[in-house]
């Protein structure tokens, strides 16, 4: 049949369903004009794409309601209001007319007769009927009346229509149902969305349970929060109560993990429940404070960029090579590795040398948070550890201090001197940073106030000393040791030019224009002012130029300051020091030799004496136990091949041997002087001159061999600047000579001993 049609947008017409809808479209309101001039049937039919004015006959469903139109009212604003009633599904098969009107070809379905048994359909009926009760006693909004109404239809299709009417579902759930043709598929159809429907009610009603048992719960606690402010308000104690909920507030806001934070509402619930005016009231308050303002799970942005961590490092210091390449490798391992093991890291060398301002510029260049601990001088492991919070005026260790004051749980932290930590009856300070100092262990660090292991795998360690010695071997074993040399006068003089100088001008006040110092002034203050393996020395001369050159200035004497090799004395005063230069003639038993210092390195001359006496072996210069064997090895060994050097036997029992090495109120020890006393000795005894331009260093054994030492740079770089030509050294020293600047092996003739013969080949005219 040809029917006048109407495209309905978000909305389905079910069979025996009375509904009103709006209509504003010209072609839709001509339709419904030409309904009412014929029998007032009109075919509702559903939009797929509610937004869509002009559909085509793709953009409806294919199954639609012819309907009989009720009711038709005009209202404001050119609308009409349809009342209408489905009767009759019909298949739409084709729009003949799109204008001025929808005009559409529908085709009704087959009835079925006789396909279902009474059975049957009672059976379906009731399937239904008990969903929907099941669902009616979910959902609050379908009315008593109506349950009772719909429960007397007996005729199964009748009752299903009216059920799929009244469901409170989506257009296209009804438009499923719509074009369900057979009394099965409207069954299976409908029992789907009733089940669902009642899924989803029993499940909101769930939710709705619990929300108002929690609501209810609050609500009981918020009165009895109340109440107990009221108490407390009236005890003087309601300071406790808005503390409590300052830390809660605090503690929904902490980054850490769910044990640690169930432990921190157990510490704020027992602060809670203290007195006010208790003592132990504030310690609980600091306890909750401190673990508040951890870092348990807050970490900064490393920065990534190999090339600017090397562009930083660069132009904060000259040379430490070593340790920029290390800290680049740790960089460029992160970077691959998303994570990567931080390192721990030893600096070991010389006061002065950079070491804690290398530091510095590490967390500068990979912006990392800089913490700094001074570990010298400390001597109870509670400083490390923290003290037991049963104790008064307990504080946590400065590991956790140090956290606490980064404020992230991964910053580089500097652990300064720590050569210098001490014990007593108090504990060890070293084993107590044993586990500080284990990647393998520090993930979950145990302080004694927090009691809750605290992560300290991502923090970057860096350590400084100046000597391994006094650092236990358990300590030593976990860092990665990196030495940090003495600088030689080139060195000194890019630092002083390139860092030093900029420094002391911004720290005294001058602009770059009002003071100039040249290469000269700055090699004789190196040379004549400062004798040490740094720059502090250094820095402190160029310091006192800055200030003598700013009160010149301030007062109006001069607007600029030179300082030139020739004027140097009149801001620095006299010289003072002057190098030991090697001497110019040969002598017997004079011997010159190379030592290590905590400043550098240095030389020393070994003078001999041989006298008639009773065989006395005397030892002055305030030496050392080690260097005291050193001389009495190098004895030995002269007696047991005196027979080569004809000696004669009577020899040692007729003379008295003198060892002396000048500076005598300065203490000297170590076993590098060994070979030196042995050529000085046997000098002086076969009465046979020593090369003035010859220095030496190296151990001695009772057969002659020559044992390796330590601090060469430091020792060649004292021979140079002495102006010594050739250096005797340990051949087992050779690895250490190629990692020498060539700046310092320059104009030095290196010979490799190995015996004292090789020695003394050498160094005897």
């Amino acid at each position: 049949m040809t029917i006048p049609a109407v495209a309905l947008r978000g909305m389905t017409i079910l069979p025996g369903m009375v509904a009103h809808f709006d209509i504003s479209r010209e072609k839709s309101m001509k339709a419904i004009e030409e309904a009412m001039m014929g029998e007032q049937n009109v075919f509702l039919v559903t939009q797929k794409d509610v937004e869509k004015s002009e559909p085509e006959i793709e953009d409806l469903y294919p199954v639609g309601m012819v309907a009989k139109i009720k009711q038709v009212i005009k209202m404001q604003n050119g609308i009409v209001r349809i009342l209408v009633e489905g009767e009759k599904r019909a298949r739409l098969c084709a729009l003949i007319a799109q204008s001025p009107s929808l005009l559409a070809e529908v085709a009704y379905f087959e009835e079925e007769e006789g396909v279902y048994s009474a059975e049957e359909k009672e059976g379906m009926r009731r399937a239904i009927e008990e969903t929907y009760l099941r669902y009616a006693s979910l959902n609050p909004k379908i009315g008593k009346e109506f349950l009772r109404q719909a429960v007397e239809v007996r005729d199964a299709e009748k009752f299903m229509d009216l059920i799929a009417n009244h469901m409170p579902v989506h257009y296209e759930e009804k438009q499923r149902y719509l074009e369900a043709v057979t009394l099965t598929a409207r069954y299976e159809a409908l029992m789907e969305i009733l089940l669902r429907e009642t899924s989803v009610f029993a499940i909101k009603k769930d939710f709705q349970a619990k929300v108002k048992e929690r609501v209810d719960k609050n609500q009981r606690e918020y009165l009895l929060r109340e109440q107990m402010k009221v108490i407390r308000e009236e005890l003087g104690e309601d300071h406790t109560d808005s503390d409590a909920d300052t830390f809660l507030t605090a503690l929904q806001k902490l980054d850490a993990k769910k044990e640690v934070k169930e432990k921190i509402r157990k510490e704020i619930t027992r602060f809670k429940n203290l007195s006010y005016s208790s003592s132990e009231s504030a310690v609980a308050r600091g306890y909750v404070e401190t673990l508040l303002d951890l870092p348990w799970e807050k970490a900064s942005l490393d920065n990534t960029d190999l090339k600017n961590a090397e562009k930083v490092l660069n132009e904060d210091h000259y040379g430490l090579e070593k340790v920029k390449e290390r800290m680049l490798e740790f960089l460029a391992v992160r970077n691959l590795t998303d994570k990567g093991e931080s390192p721990i890291i030893c600096l070991v060398g010389p006061p002065g040398t950079g070491k804690t301002s290398i530091a510095r510029s590490v967390a500068k260049a990979l912006e990392k948070k800089y913490v700094r601990i001074c570990l010298g001088g400390v001597r109870d492991e509670a400083e490390i550890r923290g003290h037991r919070r049963t104790y008064v005026g307990s504080m946590p260790g400065r590991i956790v201090t140090g956290l606490r004051t980064a404020g992230v749980k991964n910053p580089l932290m500097l652990l300064d001197e720590i050569d210098k930590v001490s014990r007593d009856y108090r504990g060890d300070t070293a084993s107590a940073l044993l586990e500080v100092l284990d990647s393998e262990q520090n993930h979950k660090f145990r302080d004694h106030y927090i009691e809750i292991p605290v992560d300290l795998s991502e923090v970057l360690f860096i350590a400084t000393a100046n000597s391994t010695q006094n650092i236990p071997k358990p300590l030593l074993d976990r860092m990665e040791l990196i030495e940090v040399g003495s600088y030689t006068e080139n060195e000194k003089m890019h630092i002083a030019k390139e860092h030093l100088i900029r420094k002391q001008l911004k720290k005294n006040g001058l602009k770059k224009g009002q003071f100039a110092v040249s290469g000269e002034a700055l090699a004789t203050m190196i040379r004549s002012y400062t004798r040490e393996a740094g720059v502090r020395g250094l820095e402190r001369n160029i310091g006192e130029l800055c200030r003598k050159a700013a009160r010149e200035i301030y007062e109006g004497h001069k607007k600029k300051v030179s300082v030139t090799k020739k004027n140097l004395g009149q801001f620095l005063g006299k010289e003072k020091y002057s190098f030991d230069l090697a001497g110019k003639e040969n002598e017997i038993g004079v011997v010159r030799g190379l030592a290590w210092t905590s400043v550098g390195g240095d030389t020393l001359e070994v003078e001999v004496n041989v006298m008639p006496g009773k065989g006395e072996f005397r030892l002055t210069g305030q030496l050392g136990d080690v260097m005291k064997e050193s001389a009495q090895a190098g004895i030995s060994y002269i007696r047991s091949v005196s027979g080569e050097y004809k000696i004669p036997k009577t020899f040692f029992k007729e003379h008295d041997i003198h060892i002396h090495i000048p500076e005598g109120a300065v203490p000297k020890d170590g076993p590098s002087a060994g070979i030196t006393m042995a050529t000085a000795m046997l000098s002086a005894i076969l009465k046979q001159k020593v090369r003035a331009d010859v220095a030496m260093t190296g151990e001695i054994t009772l057969r002659g061999r020559v044992l390796p030492i330590g601090g060469l740079k430091e020792k060649l770089l004292a021979a140079k600047n002495a102006g010594v030509l050739t250096v005797c050294i340990p051949k087992k020293n050779k690895k250490d000579v190629d990692e020498v600047a060539d700046e310092i092996k320059q104009g030095l003739q290196i010979n490799y001993v190995e015996t004292m013969r090789d020695v003394l080949g050498i160094a005897l005219v």
